[in-house]
C-alpha cells in the first residue's frame, strides 16, 4: 500500500481496488491497530484505532481533505499519488 503520510507513529496509506464501487477513503495503521477512514466528511469507516490516534487522524484529514481527494482522483486515473505532510 502506498504510504502518503506518517506522524506520531501513525502510517497513512491509500490504494484503490479496481472494479469495486467505493467511497473515497484512506487507511491508517498504528501498532497492531488498523482502520479505514472516509475522506469527506472525515470519519472512521471500519477497523479499530485508539481514541487519541483516531482524533489525530481525523484532525489531519480535516486539514488535508483537498489533498486526500486529489490523491483519490489520481488513483482512480491510475496516476502516482503525492505525499501529504503529517501533523507536527
Amino acid at each position: 500500500m502506498p504510504e502518503i503520510s506518517r506522524f506520531y507513529g501513525i502510517i497513512i496509506t491509500m490504494y484503490y481496488e479496481f472494479g469495486r464501487h467505493q467511497l473515497p477513503h484512506f487507511h491508517a495503521r498504528f501498532g497492531e491497530y488498523k482502520a479505514s477512514f472516509l475522506i469527506t466528511p472525515p470519519a472512521m469507516l471500519s477497523g479499530a484505532m485508539p481514541r487519541k490516534q483516531q482524533r489525530l487522524i481525523l484532525a489531519w484529514a480535516e486539514l488535508h481533505g483537498a489533498e486526500l481527494l486529489e490523491n483519490w482522483q489520481r488513483i482512480e486515473q491510475e496516476q502516482p499519488i503525492y505525499k501529504i505532510d503529517g501533523l507536527s
